[in-house]
This record gives C-alpha cells, sequence and structure tokens, in this order.
C-alpha cells in the first residue's frame, strides 16, 4: 500500500464508494464531504439544530473505518436506523450521535474526528463548509423555466439544468480541507448525484480556487447510466456532466476522467472533451453488475492502483 496523499470530493453512496475503493490503495485519505443535504435524518436534525447535516458524514466514517471486528462493528452500530413510528423513527445512530458531540462541543471537525477515533478510520473525513448549505438549481422543463431550492428537490428535478448556485454563495470553506487540498498528491471528484454531491464543491469559490490551483493529479470518475425512474434530469450523460462543470470552472484542469463503456453514447464526444481538459480517458468495466448504476468498489480500486502506479 502506498501512502500518497489522496483527497476525495463527493457526498453519499458514491463518495462512500471511492473512498472503500481507494483505501485498499492508501492510507492518506481526506474524504471532503458536501452538506446540503435536506432529506430524511439528516434533514430533520438539521431543521431542527440548524447544524451540518450528519448522513453523508457518518456514511463516509462508515467507509473508512478500520478492517477488523472493532472497525466494522462500529460501523454497523453508525449506520443502524430506528424503526417504529415515533420521534426516532428513521434516524441513524451515527447522526445523533454527532449531534450529541457538536451540541457538548460545538466543534463540527472535532466532533467527526472523535467518531472517527471511535471507529479507528484510516484516514480523515472532513465537512467542506462550516455552514450548513442550500442548492438552488434553474431547469428547462417542457411547461417553462423552474427554480428549485434543496438538495433532494435539486437531484430528483426533470428537465434541462440551465444553472445551479450555493445558498449562502460564498460560505466558509473548512480550513483543514484547504490544507488538505495543499498536502495532496492526488484528488479525486465524483461520482455520485452530479448535482447535488458532487458540484457543490466547485460551486464553493475558495474550495474551486484551491483544487484549480493544486499541484495535485485530478481524477474525475464519471458516473454510470441510471435508469429514467432515477435519472437526475432527462438526456443527462458524462458528457453532459463535464461540460456543466466547464461553465462553472472554466479553469479546472484534470489528468484521468475514469467511466464504464455503457456510459460512453455513439458518436461521443467525450475523449475529446477530457482531452481538452489536459486529461486522459480511461475506458475500464464499473458497474457492480450488467445494468448496475452502482460502482464495483474492487473495479474502482484496480483502476485507482493502476493509474497511481
Amino acid at each position: 500500500m502506498s501512502h500518497q496523499r489522496v483527497v476525495s470530493l463527493g457526498g453519499g453512496h458514491g463518495l462512500a464508494a471511492t473512498l472503500t475503493a481507494m483505501r485498499g490503495v492508501t492510507s492518506e485519505i481526506t474524504a471532503v464531504v458536501t452538506v446540503a443535504d435536506n432529506g430524511g435524518s439528516s434533514g430533520r436534525l438539521r431543521d431542527e439544530f440548524g447544524s451540518l447535516p450528519p448522513g453523508d458524514l457518518r456514511m463516509a466514517l462508515a467507509a473508512l473505518c478500520s478492517d477488523d471486528e472493532w472497525g466494522r462493528g462500529w460501523a454497523d452500530v453508525m449506520q443502524y436506523r430506528f424503526r417504529g413510528e415515533g420521534d426516532l423513527s428513521g434516524h441513524a445512530l451515527g447522526n445523533l450521535l454527532m449531534m450529541a458531540l457538536w451540541e457538548m462541543d460545538g466543534d463540527p471537525v472535532r466532533g467527526i474526528r472523535q467518531v472517527g477515533k471511535l471507529l479507528r478510520i484510516v484516514g480523515d473525513v472532513l465537512p467542506m463548509s462550516l455552514d450548513p448549505l442550500d442548492i438552488e438549481g434553474t431547469f428547462n422543463t417542457a411547461s417553462g423555466r423552474t427554480i428549485v431550492r434543496g438538495q433532494v428537490q435539486v437531484a430528483t428535478a426533470k428537465g434541462r439544468i440551465e444553472s445551479l448556485r450555493l445558498i449562502p454563495e460564498n460560505p466558509r470553506v473548512t480550513p483543514q480541507v484547504l490544507t488538505a487540498i495543499e498536502a495532496a498528491d492526488w484528488i479525486t471528484i465524483g461520482p455520485g448525484s452530479w448535482f447535488s454531491s458532487v458540484m457543490p464543491h466547485l460551486l464553493l469559490p475558495e474550495l474551486a480556487s484551491a483544487v484549480v490551483n493544486s499541484r495535485a493529479k485530478r481524477i474525475m470518475v464519471l458516473n454510470l447510466p441510471e435508469p429514467d425512474s432515477i435519472d437526475e434530469f432527462a438526456g443527462s450523460s458524462a458528457e453532459d456532466h463535464l461540460e456543466f462543470i466547464l461553465q462553472h470552472v472554466p479553469h479546472l484542469r484534470i489528468d484521468f476522467a475514469v467511466v464504464d463503456p455503457a456510459s460512453i453514447e455513439k458518436n461521443s464526444k467525450l475523449k475529446g472533451l477530457v482531452e481538452g481538459l489536459g486529461g486522459e480517458l480511461v475506458v475500464a468495466p464499473l458497474a457492480q453488475s450488467p445494468g448496475s448504476y452502482h460502482h464495483d468498489v474492487k473495479k474502482l480500486r484496480a483502476v485507482f492502483a493502476h493509474i497511481m502506479e
């Protein structure tokens, strides 16, 4: 295992897959997690306490738990969700634990790291911002132009996305994130819900600037094709995602873009787009099974290991 320093940007299941894959390549991992979640347990706690949403942070911590009985056991406990019809129903225990630590101490990074010590995690987990964020997207639909606000609402909106912004527009970036990016050898971006988990990192001006100016090499992991029933927006493709990033961060350069063959459409311009960003397109089977939209962590790990050699 190498000791190359990696910073992984994302949120939710996509970031968890990247972290699970990358921990088999290096032990020097910093997960930078979006803080715009407004659904489920995280949304309820955020509304009640005005805090950062803990859910994506919890998932990243669980993905980096120590690979032994202690770490895996506590990761399972952290992921446990209460059942029933009462006030606790649907809450993940890890979310409540982080809320308690934040209430007691007031320092979200210190609270996250305390949970990390309990799980004996590999690496570090940090929120992208110290402020809970909202995402606002403008979509063109068959019935006209519509504006939606909230991570869940943006992720499930239909139509062609026109623009995306954070509220507040210039939130406080977590200082430790900038330190990690400055020291990084590699930065990974994606996969995940592109407009609600990946793009927020590049919409935060100070964070985007740090990524653009970093000496680290950049790996972008593009999404697998999603069934129409859960598609983020009609017509979404790997090309659309890259072009959307360039609209918002025109100076971004990447070294590698990783994509499954199923994500390359007929007459695709993806290779040219990636090369225009200064990068190399790496095409490899990444899906858990044919037709799956979830990345297989073993396949992803093999690609990371090959690139980082």
